[in-house]
């Protein structure tokens, strides 16, 4: 159970962590954020960056066999960045309709899902 509730925090933990990289992106594209100094945009990104850790760190805790979970550190990580790109995809879709992924996209992701099984991988 550790397992399917250490991946439900990565994801979203990712959705936070999307946001508060690419958010003010957005923002800024709408006219909502353009006028903002880059001190204000750090601050924005930096409330949202709060809720990703709020999140990224018990997923961490509980999911490390160290603390009983079912993964080591490496698979955490890869876990991780798989997730990230997973969660980037969706979102970069929604919020910037422009940014359309290509094959070679959908390649790199399938080959960072084989990282995932071979890292599993006894």
């Amino acid at each position: 159970m550790n397992g399917l509730y250490t991946i439900m925090l990565l994801i979203l933990s990712n959705v936070f962590m999307t946001l508060a990289w690419y958010g003010h992106l957005k923002l800024q594209e709408t006219g909502v954020a353009s006028k903002w100094p880059l001190i204000g945009v750090i601050a924005f990104s930096w409330g949202i960056a709060f809720f990703e850790y709020c999140c990224q760190v018990p997923a961490n805790r509980l999911g490390f066999e160290g603390n009983g979970g079912p993964f080591n550190l490496v698979q955490l990580k890869v876990i991780q960045e798989c997730v990230s790109l997973g969660v980037f995809a969706v979102i970069a879709n929604i919020m910037f309709q422009g940014q359309n992924l290509h094959w070679n996209h959908i390649l790199a992701f399938f080959f960072i899902i084989c990282a995932v099984y071979l890292v599993f991988m006894k």
